[in-house]
């Protein structure tokens, strides 16, 4: 199983290295540098919005259906064919309800218009997501890694000729990249579910009451949990723009998107990991396996990844920015050194909240998350008004290490694991030498060259310390 996690991870995070961090700084930042701060900070806001609310699509049903047909691979056709049905019925009522809560809030008419094909966009995410479950639930995890890209790189394709092209760039909108949006996750939504058709032979769509009820009864904790970890992931971009007045509440939701954009970058890699770890974690806890080596392998991946990045946006913050922003970089580089310290929690939780998620430990994980969630919107109601973005940095970085913090506690108690104690001090001192190897490199006179010495010899001091053995993956590459 390791040898499994192994090989596919590696070919999940090269796609990825390939095309999202394009997607990312590539065709993503250079539409906030072309619409502007304040336009790309009412669409940030109306996203976030989107996606608080867009459990009503899933209730839990992705999560829960990745764990079940991991562990009963003749469900797939049964599930499949009632679970299409159910989710359109789902996606009625989240556009109902989302539409709702926004003429609540306020929200005018542009503002509802680019909130429709957003709502429209959520529904094809989540259609997407729920078929690739199957597809990963399966353990076809290549096929899975191909479809992880295959939405980015359509939109790099139609944002490309938007963008790029001298007849339509200078008059590129919001909403045109929007409407991008919606076409590449159609597309993909359609190439996936022909794929998922494949694998498990034709079917017919039903709407079953019964079958409905019974399955949301076992999934409901799944989405309860989503609902809880949305809010404190996301919702500082919606409270930033609703809290201040006009236009500063666009505005600062406008600097914090600058450094939350890496922050979600960074992010994508921990939800890729997860997502190969759910199925095998499930798989494992099932069969009564021993599963300290996979928790340590995939924990210290994203620890060391984590530590790296959180140290060299601290350090080098104001030189990411400057590359990659054309205004309020002095506000956004700041932010993101609070940020991405903020990553190592989140890394944490990417291995032991999905162990917890795997073993059907909800009702704990409801609770940390409910705790996580009414400290992260205390923390916004509190610092907002007077801090703005830096307010909304400070509470993301306070909620994700309070509530890695129980994650870890909650495995432990769970699983009766022991702690390793050489490991763990290698671990810290794997940190304390990062640091110091970020002040050391500020001492070179190019940045960059001092940038790229921090990081590799960051990475090369983790194999001095057997964080990752040169040996054990010189003996598995040779086995592939």
């Amino acid at each position: 199983m390791k040898r499994k996690f192994v090989t596919n991870l590696i070919l999940l995070l090269t796609l990825n290295l390939l095309i999202k961090p394009f997607w990312i700084l590539g065709i993503d930042r250079t539409v906030q540098n072309m619409v502007g701060d304040e336009s790309y900070g009412m669409y940030f806001a109306l996203f976030n919005f989107s996606l608080l609310l867009n459990i009503l699509l899933d209730l839990g049903i992705t999560n829960f259906n990745n764990k079940n047909i991991a562990q009963h691979h003749f469900l797939l056709k049964k599930h499949l064919s009632n679970i299409v049905g159910l989710k359109f019925m789902l996606a009625v009522v989240y556009a109902i309800f989302s539409l709702t809560v926004a003429a609540i809030i306020g929200y005018g008419k542009v503002q509802m218009h680019l909130l429709l094909f957003l709502i429209f966009n959520q529904f094809l995410i989540s259609f997407t997501l729920y078929l690739r479950s199957n597809i990963s639930g399966l353990h076809l995890f290549r096929t899975d890694s191909m479809l992880s890209v295959l939405d980015r790189t359509l939109m790099i394709a139609i944002c490309s000729v938007l963008l790029f092209s001298e007849s339509l760039k200078s008059r590129f909108t919001i909403e045109w990249f929007v409407y991008a949006q919606t076409a590449a996750y159609l597309l993909a939504s359609i190439i996936t579910f022909a794929i998922v058709l494949h694998k498990s032979g034709k079917i017919s769509i039903r709407f079953s009451p019964v079958f409905f009820m019974a399955f949301l009864r076992k999934s409901y904790p799944y989405a309860l949990l989503i609902l809880l970890m949305g809010f404190y992931n996301r919702i500082d971009g919606v409270m930033l723009e609703r809290l201040l007045p006009e236009p500063i509440g666009q505005q600062q939701a406008g600097i914090y998107a600058q450094a939350f954009r890496l922050l979600d970058a960074v992010s994508m890699f921990g939800v890729l990991v997860a997502g190969l770890l759910l199925p095998i974690f499930a798989r494992m806890i099932k069969q009564g396996e021993d599963l300290s080596q996979m928790i340590k392998l995939s924990f210290t991946f994203l620890f060391v990844t984590a530590v790296v990045v959180a140290v060299s946006s601290i350090f080098y913050n104001s030189e990411i920015m400057e590359v990659l922003y054309h205004s309020n970089t002095e506000h956004s580089s700041e932010i993101l050194g609070i940020l991405m310290t903020g990553f190592i929690g989140i890394a944490t939780t990417y291995v032991f909240g999905t162990l917890l998620t795997a073993n059907g430990s909800l009702k704990q994980l409801n609770i940390m998350a409910f705790v996580g969630m009414v400290i992260n919107v205390s923390l916004n109601l509190i610092l907002i008004p007077q801090y703005q973005a830096f307010g909304s940095a400070y509470a993301s970085l306070f909620t994700q290490i309070v509530t890695a913090s129980a994650q870890v506690i909650l495995a432990v108690m769970v699983f009766k694991l022991k702690p390793n104690y050489l490991f763990l001090l290698k671990l810290v001192a794997f940190a304390c030498v990062t640091v110091i190897l970020a002040e050391v490199s500020l001492r070179l006179e190019n940045w960059f060259y001092g940038y790229l010495f921090m990081i590799t010899a960051s990475v090369f001091f983790a194999f001095i310390l057997r964080l990752f053995n040169i040996l054990d993956l010189y003996k598995f590459f040779r086995n592939r």
